[in-house]
């Protein structure tokens, strides 16, 4: 056995033969630890975009590309700056572009060259909400928001998966981004969408990897885009040897990069691994990730690429804008729901101080039964019942505690 290993080696050596490196998920494991406990630090004060925490978060992205072998491919080495005028009443909105003043963020962009024709696009937003002065759940006094599910934990897992696909991946062109202004409105994904360093005509697909830090005990992960082409869910379901638990939704449009992708008319994937209480708040740490779990869904990526490396270009489907159905409301329990949770009802995922769940006694863990006269079977029957009430309102909340059935009063 170990003369045939040195002798394979020397062939490694001489270039006689082709030899692909393997990564453990120890190795994985490990560089994900290393990059999150970086990402989120609080010398970092939050990666909000355009502060100095954000520039040395880049550098480090642009480090770790540099380290595995990716060229840079931005418009300054592995950046790409751009710069955002913020809208300065609620009828405007932001302008992105090149223009002088406002805020200066940048993408970190490398690329993996295999001399072919299409590429795959690989993605995930690193900045955050600094000390939370926009966009924060939390209502304490300033603080740090380190952000370590959001979005340091895709971000490292973005960069295991250009170290793989640099040994692996041979017969697609790799380009790997994190983008900045996530947070702000998509303003990074945006502009490179519209200021593209590639033919965006040669991008097979995009996959958006926001939020995967948080894997539960049921080991349950959101893809969402399925439906942007026909050949995601077998691709999907075959690339599940880890046999997780599935989410899926069909609308190339959400919350994250991937839409900025999507309305380019370009298949995509957002991977997710669900809301938590931490969410937006100065407690999303990394002592909280689940390292195990973001190199679970980094493998399912690697499975899921790797079987499309060597086929055509795969076919883009417009979706329906799910997000358009969405009634509009007013007023809020105060909880964050459990968006991965697919039994009856809506199970909260966590609950917010002196709002009306909290005085209520609901907790994290509970599942909403009925919402007035409102008989809850999903998100979609949640959010159509709150639209029916108003700042002030008083009614009953049902909820389900374990096996016992609970009922308060509560008033927005």
């Amino acid at each position: 056995m170990r003369k045939i290993t040195f002798y394979i080696s020397i062939i490694c050596i001489i270039g006689l033969g082709s030899c692909t490196s393997y990564t453990t998920d120890k190795e994985i494991r490990t560089s994900i630890e290393k990059d999150i406990a970086y990402l989120a630090d609080d010398k970092l004060e939050g990666r909000a975009i355009g502060t100095e925490g954000e520039q040395l978060a880049a550098e480090y992205i642009a480090a770790a590309f540099k380290k595995y072998g990716l060229e840079p491919k931005g418009t300054d080495g592995y950046m790409q700056p751009f710069n955002v005028k913020k809208a300065t009443n609620p009828h405007e909105e932001a302008v992105i572009g090149d223009a002088e003043g406002g805020i200066t963020g940048r993408n970190v962009v490398g690329y993996i060259d295999n001399g072919a024709e299409n590429t795959v696009v690989i993605g995930a937003h690193f900045d955050h909400l600094g000390y939370g002065e926009e966009g924060s759940l939390y209502r304490g006094d300033k603080a740090i928001h380190n952000g370590a599910d959001d979005n340091a934990s895709g971000t490292a897992a973005m960069i295991q998966l250009a170290r793989i696909l640099k040994n692996k991946g041979k017969d697609k062109n790799y380009l790997f981004m994190a983008f900045s202004g996530e947070e702000n409105g998509l303003w990074g994904s945006n502009y490179f969408s519209k200021n593209s360093t590639i033919d965006l005509g040669s991008v097979d697909y995009m996959i958006n990897i926001d939020m995967v830090g948080r894997m539960n005990e049921e080991k349950t992960l959101a893809i969402n885009g399925v439906g942007t082409s026909p050949v995601w869910m077998d691709k999907i379901e075959a690339a599940n040897t880890d046999t997780l638990k599935l989410v899926t939704s069909e609308s190339g449009i959400g919350p994250s990069d991937h839409t900025s992708f999507y309305l380019q008319d370009l298949p995509v994937l957002h991977f997710f691994t669900g809301q938590h209480e931490d969410y937006h708040r100065p407690s999303d740490d990394a002592n909280k990730i689940n390292y195990h779990g973001i190199v679970k869904v980094v493998r399912l990526i690697e499975r899921l690429v790797l079987s499309l490396d060597q086929e055509e270009k795969i076919a883009f489907t417009k979706t329906k804008d799910e997000s358009g159905d969405s009634p509009r409301f007013t007023v809020s329990l105060g909880v964050v729901p459990d968006y991965l949770y697919d039994g009856q009802g809506m199970r909260i995922d966590g609950v917010s101080e002196d709002k009306p769940a909290q005085k209520a006694g609901m907790q994290k863990g509970d599942i909403v039964m009925k919402l007035g006269d409102s008989t809850i079977v999903d998100m979609m029957s949640y959010m159509r019942a709150l639209a029916a009430f108003q700042l002030g309102d008083e009614t009953k909340v049902e909820f389900k505690r374990g096996e016992e059935l609970k009922t308060v009063d509560i008033k927005f």
